[in-house]
């Protein structure tokens, strides 16, 4: 038997086709993210800076400015920016025909209208363009198909997601988008502390902990690594696990990328399978068993 949501449900995501309007809302995410670094509380992680996919689109946590609390979603159904105050006030406008510094300009203004006004960094971050966003005038397209095709990618990859999260009994990241990459991530914790932590402060918080990771990614340009011309969903292991590329994982369409270091599963292989959310949580399960055997996790502590 096929799923309910098998693949009519799950709409193509063709790089090459929307890229210009990934690579404005990509931009357009990374100032709410900075928006959640000046407001939020830290987390471990940096999951306070991270994103929630919702019904409606991308969304801040619940931000705390005074005595008030708000949040700053990327409405991709409606396709405007909205900003909600927990004292009833808010203030929306639309994304089209916006470059990234006139989005930049009218989140401010918007907040500001609100008596918020939030001090930015305005250098983008993991991406090779570090033009600011404030003076950022060459992205400006908006695909509302392609944008509403992610958003529905985005809703069914995150229920996968809280499905495999469900099975783990450990430490465990929220489902949560990160802005950096653009990429929707879950994460496994061991409980044990990595020996060899990264150099970089930003990284080493992110990676302080031995961690199995899982994700979706839209592919594009990645700093320092080769280009990944297509969607994908990807597995890793920090610290990496020697044997690891030669693991027997499934669907048969799953691939170690010696270059990134981790598994890989075509986005589009999974959306034309018979059953996408069964084939996700296949690559999900197996690449997690093979790198918490080869590392030598407590499965039967960790596990449900």
């Amino acid at each position: 038997m096929t799923e309910p949501n098998a693949h009519a449900n799950w709409p193509p995501l063709v790089l090459d086709e929307w890229e210009p309007t990934y690579l404005t809302v990509h931009r357009f995410t990374q100032v709410l993210g900075k928006l959640c670094l000046g407001y939020a509380p830290p987390q471990n992680h940096w999951w306070h800076s991270a994103l929630a996919v919702t019904s409606r689109g991308l969304t801040t946590q619940g931000l705390t400015d005074g005595a008030r609390m708000f949040s700053v979603t990327l409405d991709f159904c409606r396709h405007r920016l909205e900003v909600h105050c927990s004292d009833g006030a808010g203030g929306e406008f639309p994304l089209e025909g916006l470059s990234v510094a006139d989005f930049w300009t009218a989140t401010l203004e918007t907040l500001a209208g609100l008596g918020i006004r939030p001090e930015l960094n305005p250098v983008p971050a993991e991406v090779a363009d570090r033009t600011p966003l404030n003076e950022d005038r060459k992205h400006a397209a908006y695909d509302r198909g392609a944008i509403t095709r992610l958003h529905r990618i985005l809703v069914l990859v995150d229920n996968v997601f809280r499905i495999h999260r469900g099975g783990f009994l450990g430490k465990s990241s929220p489902v949560h988008f990160f802005w950096g990459a653009f990429d929707l991530a879950v994460s496994r914790f061991c409980g044990t502390r990595n020996p060899q932590p990264p150099q970089d402060p930003m990284m080493a918080a992110a990676y302080s902990h031995e961690v199995i990771s899982h994700g979706f990614w839209p592919g594009g340009d990645w700093p320092g690594s080769a280009r990944v011309p297509e969607a994908v969903f990807y597995a890793y292991v920090v610290p990496a696990a020697q044997g690891l590329e030669s693991a027997s994982v499934v669907p048969s369409s799953a691939r170690f990328d010696a270059a990134l270091g981790e598994f890989i599963l075509p986005y589009e292989e999974v959306r034309k399978s018979a059953a996408p959310r069964a084939a996700l949580l296949q690559f999900m399960e197996t690449t997690y068993r093979a790198a918490a055997t080869l590392r030598g996790w407590d499965t039967a502590l960790l596990e449900r």
